[in-house]
């Protein structure tokens, strides 16, 4: 038994989707091979997650696991309650425009006076 979480969707009809577990101890969420991963670091106490880095070989780009990865991210930090920081070029300026429903979820300093 991993001693990770899956976090992963259903796959209904079309491609698989693939499963995506959280390695909480090293602060990212992979795939199961751990060749493509994101990573975050928490900030404020633990109420923030800065997504700081998206990583997928050239063997395995095109697939959509880029998307698959911040999706699993965003949903972890949903659940959680957490906002988040996409620091990450990849999140910032190729995911989350196209992908805005996840906009609710980032940080704004307006929301805190204080962090």
């Amino acid at each position: 038994m991993m001693a990770s979480t899956t976090i992963s969707g259903t796959g209904s009809g079309g491609a698989e989707v693939p499963k995506i577990l959280w390695n909480e101890t090293q602060y990212r969420f992979e795939t199961e091979d751990k060749k493509a991963y994101i990573e975050y670091v928490m900030r404020d106490n633990g109420k923030v997650m800065d997504i700081v880095h998206t990583f997928v070989p050239s063997s395995k780009r095109g697939l959509g696991l880029a998307s698959h990865l911040c999706v699993a991210a965003f949903n972890h930090a949903k659940s959680h309650s957490l906002s988040v920081i996409p620091t990450c070029s990849y999140v910032s300026d190729t995911f989350l425009p196209k992908n805005p429903t996840w906009n609710s979820l980032l940080y704004s300093e307006d929301l805190k006076s204080n962090i």
